[in-house]
């Protein structure tokens, strides 16, 4: 965990930055409630935030951004709210489909999609193909998004192969199962990060996750800004990514 202090990107080494960073937004609704407010109020701060990274990344030359957005089980959030989050969804990609154009951001988007709303999926389609040839960073938005989804639906493509004679059961590696994800045309996140304290994945990129590095802060997502997530950089960039090795068998490596 880190605090609020001011770090400016000039402490950051740009040879060491994570090419995939993902984040769990966490603490709209807290944030809302300690302010006596709808929870809708905290779900609108947090897209401002949103804004604030997103820009922060693409300056900072991070490759791909992986935002977890909405998950499988926030369907089961209460019908008005779920509503509202999802017209907070189309109004994002209605309001910042030129924005991702004009900084070269391509947009992606990782879940059951099908299980969005028609307008929803629409617009996000379309914002898709429109930002397609873009080069500068991938934003990707996972929604109706769960883990244990991904790893089944990925099985069951590699099922699919086999029956159709395409794959054989002895061909199943971790190089392949993960081209079978939804997450099958980038890198594992180097870095992931969770805002509001809470200390789990919640079903965000299980297996994509094996040598992540985790921040966590207690900063509620509306509260975490462009410092922090500075910090949350510099963090990562004074740990040692050993993937099982030794400390002396990487500075070998690296000779």
């Amino acid at each position: 965990m880190f605090g609020k202090e001011p770090t400016g990107k000039n402490l950051l080494d740009p040879r060491r930055l994570p090419a995939h960073v993902a984040i769990i937004m966490d603490g709209n609704g807290r944030w809302a409630k300690r302010r006596l407010m709808p929870r809708i109020m905290g779900h609108r701060q947090g897209v401002k935030t949103v804004k604030e990274i997103v820009t922060a990344a693409r300056e900072l030359g991070i490759s791909y951004l992986t935002l977890y957005a909405f998950s499988t089980e926030n369907w089961n959030r209460p019908r008005q709210e779920v509503e509202s989050l999802m017209d907070l969804l189309h109004q994002y990609l209605l309001q910042e489909a030129a924005e991702l154009l004009g900084k070269r951001i391509r947009l992606n988007a990782i879940g059951e999609l099908h299980r969005l709303p028609d307008r929803v999926r629409r617009c996000l389609k379309k914002v898709m193909q429109d930002t397609a040839g873009n080069d500068e960073m991938v934003l990707t938005l996972a929604l109706s998004y769960g883990g244990r989804q991904e790893i089944i639906d990925a099985a069951r493509r590699f099922a699919s192969l086999c029956v159709q004679g395409e794959a054989r059961p002895e061909d199943l590696d971790i190089s392949l199962f993960s081209s079978l994800l939804w997450t099958g045309e980038m890198p594992d996140p180097d870095l992931i990060i969770r805002t509001s304290g809470e200390k789990r994945l919640s079903n965000f990129l299980v297996f994509q996750a094996a040598y992540s590095e985790l921040v966590i802060t207690d900063t509620l997502w509306p509260d975490f800004h462009r410092n922090e997530f500075e910090q949350a950089l510099l963090e990562y960039q004074s740990r040692e990514r050993r993937f099982g090795m030794t400390s002396e068998q990487l500075l070998c490596e690296n000779a």
